[in-house]
């Protein structure tokens, strides 16, 4: 989600620019002061309840002497007894369980150390030939103890890695050294503000000006980015990226051994200025990568863009809203984005009334924005109506000339914010069918099953993205938000095959592998999905290789720790492995 603490790296630098939305005056930083005075601050880390910082790697370099100014020293001071001042004032305050650690980061989904490559994991029945490269799947998980309130989305970045050749597999997982975990790890502690689980209310306002404070007195760097790269992952252009739509992307590197390097904040080599949504659509026939960015606090508050197969980026093409809204995915067709403009929005002024900024406005009527993919001004934008629909992920769309539609399929989730706000509803994520009469303007929507089972996180064949479709694999969120297993649904006849994991194994994101180059008919399903499961009983974790024809079970790859439930994947093979930058 991108963050309020975002900001502009080019230009006059304020602080923040939510504060003009929130009837604050602007902070302008002022000149650096320097000083010959060198004074020794060893920076204590918080005394952990839970757990400590989880790395096995090398730690960044420790600055126990910092070379902090005497007015430097005495700001570190003052912000330092106002955050403890401002956490002793929230100790008594009850959380929602949207912001609650003990429940947003319980069972499995309590964060995990880093762990280096092990070899030769034992394998139950036969990976098949055909696999040969890395599957790597991102996900949230604090290096450190939350201070206050806590979403899952706002943990750290972590990905894990299982490298399968020659029927052989081994397992490495490390964190995405994201410029804001370097220095948070540097400290000790936790200063970057959490996006969803800390910025509510009156207590949010204050703990942004306690960051913005920090920053304009030099204690920490707030313009190189500050978010945490947990959620997506793309191969595209020969680098593996890890994204979440608060930041650039950043560059990971697999090594030779099947571990995990952080290159570093990636900006495709000085063209990409601002955020990158976590869910980019590469074409699979004209190998582009379509993106969008948007913006919680200034115009615009969305943008479109894309990039060659070798990187060059287009002309960044403003896409009109009224107010910023939550996009977290989106789709493409041959000739088409499809842009959903949904009803959860960001409303800054909410945090003065002592609310989260991320509401569901009800006035608002939902549309989808049906765009050519090198259209160079807004007013070539379709925009149809689609009211009450709000889709977290799409999972693909299609143009469907003798009916002159767009088809849009994508899970309506309802109520709409349920994952950002506490709400007494239980949540429904419904596969859905959505069509958009490009003559005509005008939408139809249908709920896609009879059974009544909430269908979240997955995928089609990414080789036929942007294509009809038959198939879909995705996730069963029940009981949510635990994953039981996945189906795969027959969009053309509605039927659904279910793979349980059973007893109390609990599972994420189904992977589809196709086994090769995919023409589709009878073989769109011809591949293999990979499943992390994790058994709650035994506390033990491994990854299932499911044949997706028959969803037989083909191979068992026992993983040598817990590994926690997760967002979403990738799988690199080893022949694009060769030219990786």
């Amino acid at each position: 989600m991108v963050s309020l603490l975002t900001m502009s790296t080019s230009g006059a630098i304020t602080y923040p620019q939510a504060q003009s939305d929130l009837c604050m005056r602007p902070i302008k930083r002022q000149p650096k002061v320097k000083c010959t005075v060198h004074i020794d601050v060893t920076e204590q880390p918080l005394k952990l309840s839970s757990f400590t910082p989880r790395t096995t790697a090398t730690p960044p370099p420790q600055h126990n002497s910092l070379r902090l100014n005497i007015f430097q020293k005495a700001a570190a001071i003052a912000i330092d007894a106002a955050e403890r001042a401002l956490i002793s004032h929230e100790k008594d305050t009850p959380l929602s369980k949207t912001a609650d650690p003990s429940v947003q980061i319980a069972g499995n989904y309590f964060p995990v150390s880093e762990y280096p490559v092990r070899q030769f994991l034992t394998v139950e029945g036969t990976i098949p030939d055909s696999i040969d490269g890395v599957y790597v799947r991102n996900g949230a998980n604090p290096m450190f103890d939350p201070i206050a309130g806590h979403h899952l989305f706002d943990g750290d970045g972590m990905v894990h890695a299982i490298k399968i050749t020659n029927g052989s597999a081994s397992y490495a997982c490390r964190f995405t050294k994201t410029e804001r975990l370097i220095q948070e790890t540097r400290l000790g502690r936790p200063v970057f503000p959490k996006a969803i689980g800390e910025l509510h209310g009156h207590s949010g306002i204050a703990r942004l000006m306690l960051f913005y404070a920090r920053g304009l007195c030099g204690l920490v760097n707030n313009q190189n980015g500050v978010g945490v790269a947990n959620a997506g992952l793309v191969y595209f252009n020969n680098r593996l990226l890890a994204m979440s739509e608060d930041d650039l992307p950043y560059q990971l590197k697999i090594t030779q051994t099947g571990d995990l390097e952080t290159v570093g904040r990636y900006d495709f080599d000085g063209q990409l200025k601002s955020t990158m949504i976590a869910h980019p659509k590469l074409d699979p026939v004209t190998k582009e990568l379509h993106a969008l960015s948007y913006d919680v606090v200034r115009k615009p508050y969305l943008k479109y863009f894309r990039f060659s197969p070798d990187g060059v980026k287009s002309p960044e093409l403003e896409i009109p809203l009224e107010t910023p809204t939550m996009i977290h995915d989106f789709a493409i067709t041959e000739n088409f984005v499809v842009i959903p403009d949904q009803q959860v929005v960001f409303k800054l002024g909410e945090m003065m009334a002592g609310n989260s900024p991320v509401v569901f406005d009800g006035d608002k009527v939902s549309r989808l924005g049906i765009m050519p993919k090198d259209a160079t001004e807004a007013s070539e934008i379709i925009w149809v109506d689609s009211p009450e629909t709000f889709c977290f992920h799409l999972w693909n769309a299609w143009e469907s000339p003798e009916t002159e539609e767009v088809v849009v399929i994508g899970s309506c989730m309802s109520p709409a914010d349920s994952i950002f706000n506490e709400r007494d509803e239980s949540l429904k994520s419904v596969l859905t069918e959505i069509r958009i009469n490009l003559r005509t303007r005008e939408s139809t929507r249908r709920a896609m099953m009879v059974d009544d089972v909430n269908l979240e996180i997955g995928m089609v064949n990414r080789n036929r993205l942007g294509r009809k479709t038959r198939f879909a694999f995705l996730a069963i969120a029940d009981p949510w938000p635990k994953v039981s297993g996945f189906a795969k649904v027959d969009l053309v006849t509605g039927e659904i095959e279910k793979n349980v994991y059973g007893d109390e194994k609990y599972g994420g994101e189904p992977f589809f592998l196709p086994s090769g180059s995919v023409d589709g008919g009878d073989n769109e399903d011809d591949g293999y999905i990979f499943c992390h499961v994790h058994d709650e009983e035994k506390e033990t974790s491994e990854l299932q290789i499911i044949n997706a024809v028959n969803l037989k079970l083909e191979a068992t790859i026992k993983l040598p720790t817990r590994v926690p439930y997760g967002f979403h994947g990738t799988f690199v093979d080893a022949s694009e492995l060769v030219d990786q930058v």
